[in-house]
């Protein structure tokens, strides 16, 4: 029977929302492992809305579930509604809008909190025993919620002192790398968190990822 996996979507542009490079490799990544997905996202506000020639704030309100659908072709369930037992395993693609809009990190920190809806997600995934898989910057929401979870963001130096701040334990990586953490059944790939990282690059840290969860 095809494995379903649920992704988590954060809006629609890396600076806002969801880096639409890593959400598209990991769509692509799932349908060449033969797998299925459903995508999901929180239905709320976004923290700010970005000008991508300029790079500042606008003046203007979006929904992160309304700028999903731009990914999903429409295609995006309110985030309240996943039920684990649907599913084999939940995903994060990175971009800004997980520290923005599924967390508060891009302005808290180490003092982060993480959205209602994506903390019940994450907990009744665990509580399934089903895997969860995050990439780039996401990886800080797990730090966030499970204590002494091993994780990589590659190498940044100050998100990994973020992540030992709230009890988790970093992973340098330096390539398309996944770091399995056994006892949580969670794994982390850096994408674009790697300097030099080129699409294929992340394209091979979501195929990688894949591969890793398929395996076990």
């Amino acid at each position: 029977m095809k494995k379903t996996f649920a992704v988590v979507l954060s809006g629609c542009g890396v600076f806002d929302g969801s880096e639409i490079g890593e959400a598209m490799m990991t769509l692509l990544a799932i349908e060449e492992a033969g797998c299925a997905c459903q995508m999901f996202a929180p239905d709320k506000k976004q923290m700010h809305v970005v000008n991508y020639l300029t790079g500042q704030p606008m003046a203007e309100e979006r929904n992160v579930l309304t700028e999903s659908a731009r990914i999903a072709r429409g295609n995006v369930k309110d985030l309240k509604t996943y039920d684990p037992a649907a599913f084999d395993g939940l995903l994060f693609p990175g971009g800004f809008g997980a520290g923005k809009n599924l967390s508060t990190f891009a302005v808290d920190g180490a003092s982060m909190t993480v959205d209602a809806d994506v903390e019940a997600a994450i907990r009744k995934t665990m509580a399934a025993g089903k895997p969860i898989g995050a990439m780039c910057i996401a990886p800080v929401i797990l730090g966030r919620l499970i204590p002494g979870v091993k994780v990589t963001v590659g190498h940044d130096k100050g998100t990994d002192e973020a992540l030992k701040a709230m009890g988790a334990c970093p992973v340098d990586v330096f390539g398309p790398e996944v770091v399995y953490d056994e006892a949580h059944n969670v794994y982390t790939t850096p994408c674009y968190m790697l300097p030099d990282a080129t699409l294929g690059v992340v394209a091979a840290c979501c195929r990688n990822l894949m591969a890793e969860i398929l395996a076990r």
